[in-house]
This record gives C-alpha cells, sequence and structure tokens, in this order.
C-alpha cells in the first residue's frame, strides 16, 4: 500500500483510530506521508448509508476541507516510553489487587490486623503473617514481632490475631505473597529499561522534578510518556489541559448548561496529576498552591478544587516544557479576604455571616397603634 501510494503521488493519509490496528498501518506509513489519525466520532457517517468505501469517501471529502481533527500521536521514542510507563502503571495496580486478596485473606480467618497496622506490607505485620503461616494454629507472643516504633499497643494486636488459617486459606495467602514479590522484582527491571529510554530527555525530567507534588523521577517520566516534550502539538495550554481531561465538558442549550463535570480523556494522564496535586495541597513547602486549594474548597469542595489544583500543575508544566524554564511559584494570597471592589448582595451578605457563625434571626416589624 505504501509502495502504490508513492507511485500515485498520494502523501496525505486520513484514517481511523480502530483498537490497536491503526498502529501497524501507521508505523509503515509515518516515514514517507503525513498521516491523520481521528476519533471515529468525528467522522462518523450518516446512518443506514454506511459501507466501507463510503466509508473511505466520506473521510476522504471530510479530510480535503480540513474538517477532520487529528489525534495527538507523539513521536517513536515517546510511545514506546509511553507504552513501558502504562505497563509499570498496570504493574502496580495488579499489586494493589493482590494486597486487597491478602487482606481479605486475613479477614476471613478472624485476623484484624487492618485495624491495627497501617501498611499490612510493613515490618511488624509482614512478620507476625509470616510466623502465622510457618506455625499455622499455634498461639504465640507477638511482642518479640513488634517494631519499637510501632505506636499501636501491644495488647491490641494479641486480640487482632486471635484467629488461625486453615489449610486453603494458607496456602492462597503464600501464592499472593509469591506474587506481590514477583511483580515487585518485575517493576525493577522495568525501571531500569524505562530509565535508560528517558535518558534523551534529562534536561526535562529535571525541570518537572522542580514542580510542587512531583518527587519521584518514575513520576516525571511518566507525564513525559503522555505529553511529550513538544507543546507546540497543542498550540495553547487550554487545549492540553482538555486533552488531558481537566476541563468541563460544554453541553448548553438555551442558555442552560446541563453538566459541569469533566471528561473522561486522560486515563492515565488524568490520575498522576490529581496524586501530584494532592500532595502538593498538602505540603506546606508551597504556600501558593495550599492557599489557592483552601480558597477553591470553601466554595466547590475538595474533589473540584483538587481538579482545579491539578490543571494549574499541568499548565505551569506546559510552560514549562514550552519555554524550557524550571517551576517559578505564583505570589500566594498573604489573607481571605473580600476584594474592596466586590458588592455583596443581601443574601450573599447573609450567607457570609451564616458561614462565620453568626445566628441570623427574622423579625417581623411592630405593630403600629
Amino acid at each position: 500500500m505504501r509502495d502504490w501510494l508513492k507511485e500515485n503521488g498520494c502523501t496525505d493519509v486520513c484514517m481511523e483510530s480502530t483498537g490497536k490496528y491503526w498502529i501497524p498501518v501507521h508505523n509503515i506509513l509515518e516515514e514517507s506521508c503525513y498521516v491523520v489519525v481521528c476519533h471515529p466520532k468525528y467522522v462518523k457517517a450518516i446512518k443506514g448509508k454506511k459501507t466501507d468505501k463510503k466509508d473511505a469517501k466520506w473521510i476522504a471529502d471530510m479530510f480535503k476541507f480540513d474538517l477532520v481533527p487529528g489525534s495527538f500521536i507523539p513521536p517513536e521514542n515517546i510511545r514506546q516510553l509511553r507504552d513501558l510507563c502504562r505497563y509499570w502503571t498496570k504493574l502496580t495496580y495488579a499489586t494493589t489487587s493482590e494486597k486487597a486478596r491478602a487482606q481479605n485473606c486475613l479477614t476471613v480467618s478472624n485476623l484484624k490486623l487492618d485495624s491495627v497496622f497501617s501498611n499490612l506490607s510493613g515490618k511488624s505485620a509482614n512478620a507476625i503473617i509470616t510466623y502465622m503461616l510457618e506455625h499455622p494454629g499455634e498461639k504465640f507472643d507477638v511482642k518479640p514481632f513488634v517494631d519499637p516504633r510501632c505506636k499501636t499497643p501491644t495488647d491490641v494486636i494479641q486480640e487482632a490475631v486471635d484467629g488461625s488459617f486453615n489449610y486453603y486459606q494458607a496456602y492462597k495467602l503464600k501464592i499472593i505473597r509469591e506474587h506481590i514479590s514477583d511483580i515487585g522484582e518485575l517493576k525493577e527491571e522495568l525501571s531500569k529499561l524505562i530509565l535508560e529510554l528517558a535518558q534523551p530527555f534529562q534536561r526535562q525530567i529535571d525541570l518537572l522534578l522542580t514542580v510542587p507534588g512531583i518527587a519521584d523521577p518514575m513520576t516525571a517520566i511518566r507525564i513525559i510518556g503522555e505529553i511529550g516534550i513538544d507543546m507546540s502539538v497543542f498550540e495553547t495550554s487550554k487545549r492540553c489541559c482538555s486533552w488531558a481531561g481537566l476541563t468541563p465538558q460544554n453541553n448548553e442549550s438555551a442558555g442552560k448548561k446541563k453538566t459541569t463535570r469533566i471528561g473522561k480523556a486522560g486515563q492515565y494522564l488524568k490520575p498522576l496529576l490529581v496524586q501530584c496535586s494532592w500532595a502538593a495541597s498538602r505540603s506546606k513547602k508551597n504556600p501558593e498552591i495550599k492557599g489557592k486549594y483552601q480558597q477553591l474548597k470553601k466554595r466547590r469542595g475538595g474533589k473540584k478544587a483538587n481538579i482545579a489544583i491539578a490543571r494549574r500543575l499541568l499548565t505551569a508544566i506546559f510552560q514549562m516544557l514550552l519555554k524550557n524554564e524550571a517551576y517559578s511559584p505564583f505570589v500566594a494570597q498573604t489573607k481571605d479576604t473580600t476584594p474592596k471592589n466586590r458588592t455583596l448582595t443581601p443574601e450573599q451578605g447573609l450567607a457570609l455571616l451564616r458561614k462565620h457563625g453568626f445566628i441570623i434571626e427574622e423579625r417581623k416589624p411592630a405593630d403600629v397603634a
């Protein structure tokens, strides 16, 4: 097909994204043609007149008049980095699922270690579980296994192990723990491969490490794997935030907004930025982020404030990669006061007083004699 396109002088190609099947075609054509991959919803044909030939003709007509918005397809090295980072994320999800199954084994065996330990993979909990698996049904003292730094009293921990594994639950838990250990080893090997592939982007990684909430190089690499390092493909920071699913949907008719929920895009990037937002909004090192979060939380709630901070971080990342500059914090608001040039309606004034703890009583005017 590539040779046939060359013989006929075709240098522009537009096609739908169909699962993973467009990738091999894109790999062959990207060297010799300008390839545009579009979402099927943007080139959907009229219902009842749909065949493969008519679809191809319809896509060609729309592409000829520049009516097809192309999807963001990063360069090959970024695509490889994205694929490895997403697999690393999947291994993390698998580890979390296995830890939940391990906790379920303890619960059905009348062992409530999750109520006395914040982390069942910690030193004390791990030592107690290992001893119970090696000595099933045996009563023992937990004091030798509890780390001195543990804040939970020993007698409370002793009450939490008032149970025993049966043969099947013990065997299941051993398999789960071995699986968690194997996944951890695979993640270490995959991390080395990711770091090796990300070496050409060390400058961008160092820039992202200056952003509040990003303290791990793997986090910076995962962000680069999703959006790349060339920000000119997004045109503006708003386009980048919309692509990541951090902007409200547009569904308005006759002056009425149907919804203000964020989109479903950014399945890998959005959760990562939300985690960075949680970390940045709770750190005292970044008063501008923490102050803005507290200000938004009072008006819109914690979840919407967290999404707003995530969008602010992505906007900062966009400008940093575009200008090749480190993160520069903006001036934080020192006092949560109402601007002087703002006037409040009577209803807003009463609501503000109730918010600060005042009790408003409505009194009827006295009768005139």
